[in-house]
């Protein structure tokens, strides 16, 4: 088990960072400049925390109070850098060699991880000469060699194109499903997070939310920062009324059917929650159709409730692109957001 519990100031930003992961992949997700990287370099021993607590496995690596902070090389962690960080001297065998802790068995383990990790065509050649998707394996080969605890992955397909993200997701994940310990997974892309790990940290301006499932996530995120990292597009402020809220902005009282909690300040509304109303459905308005934006697979509705203040944010509805045919000519249209589907959130 990693626990993890520390205050790092960077200039005016300030990392707080606490949560515990056990033999498992967890997800760090935030968006840019969060403090998920600086998280894992006070990991890893790259940075010096101010002060808190580092355990891996029941060993300390960082503790302020009683002075402890093991070198890089003494943690046993695995980091595997957005850039790969592959000794640019040294050719693909010599940079997996150059983990190996038993040095009388290295040359078999290289050859072991270059089979393993598809490199023995590249075995000779130096990272400049390798595709990005052969440098990553390398490097995750390298790590690998070095019997690590715990793997930390920095967005590790940041530097990829599409297809080739796609390609390595699937053998990053399929290589992690036998290392038997713990994975930190650092991205911003929720839908990364979503297929490669089943708990997720949250981090927003440098303070970690708690741990929660990735269902949990989405189903109720608690606050607008974790909703707006699961893809909910449509917040709107709103005042508790028993079991509904009130939208001032857009003059609506919707239905939650459940207590909606005193601290709730924001209500949030995924955009292909949005959908056109049936009859005497509950939660129904009226909206007038401001823009239309024609998108890859479907079509992008951006709609003004008929009560809504002229600089009222507008209402984003996502539908397949047959839905909309349907409607394109009408001018207003009726729509309906189930109560099970409104998020009652807390400010960030």
């Amino acid at each position: 088990m990693l626990r993890v519990d520390i205050r790092k100031r960077l200039g005016t930003f300030l990392l707080e960072s606490q949560f515990s992961a056990e033999n498992e992949a967890l997800a760090l997700l935030g968006a840019s400049g969060c403090g998920k990287s600086v998280t894992l370099k006070c990991i890893a021993g790259i940075l010096r925390p101010d002060e808190g607590h580092i355990e891996l496995d029941k060993q300390v690596l960082f503790d302020s109070a009683a002075k402890i902070d093991l070198p890089p090389q003494r943690r046993n962690v695995g980091y595997l850098f957005q850039q790969y960080a592959l000794f640019p001297n040294m050719t693909v065998a010599q940079n997996i060699a150059a983990a190996a802790k038993d040095k009388t068995r290295r040359k078999a383990v290289v050859a072991k991880k270059l089979r393993q990790f598809h490199l023995e065509d590249v075995a000779t050649k130096r990272p400049a000469a390798l595709s990005g998707g052969q440098q990553q394996r390398t490097a995750l080969a390298r790590i690998l060699t070095s019997q690590p605890r715990a793997i930390l992955l920095d967005e590790p397909f940041s530097a990829l194109d599409s297809y080739l993200k796609y390609q390595l997701e699937l053998e990053l994940s399929e290589t992690l499903s036998a290392f038997p310990g713990t994975v930190l997974w650092v991205t911003h892309d929720r839908g990364e997070a979503w297929r490669n790990c089943r708990r997720v940290c949250v981090m927003d301006s440098g303070r970690a939310q708690p741990v929660q499932t990735l269902e949990a996530l989405f189903r109720a995120p608690g606050t607008e920062s974790a909703a707006r990292l699961s893809g909910c597009k449509n917040f709107m402020a709103v005042n508790s009324r028993g079991e509904s809220v009130f939208l001032p902005e857009w003059g609506l009282t919707l239905a939650c059917r459940r207590v909606v909690p005193p601290e709730t300040a924001v209500a949030g509304i995924r955009s292909h929650h949005v959908h056109f109303a049936a009859q005497n459905e509950e939660n129904t308005f009226s909206c007038g159709v401001a823009k239309v934006i024609d998108d890859v697979f479907g079509s992008i509705i951006l709609l003004r409730p008929v009560n809504a203040a002229q600089d009222a944010p507008l209402l984003r509805m996502e539908l397949d692109k047959a839905a909309w045919a349907a409607h394109d000519e009408e001018e207003t249209v009726t729509v309906a957001v189930r109560p099970e589907d409104i998020l009652l959130l807390q400010n960030s």
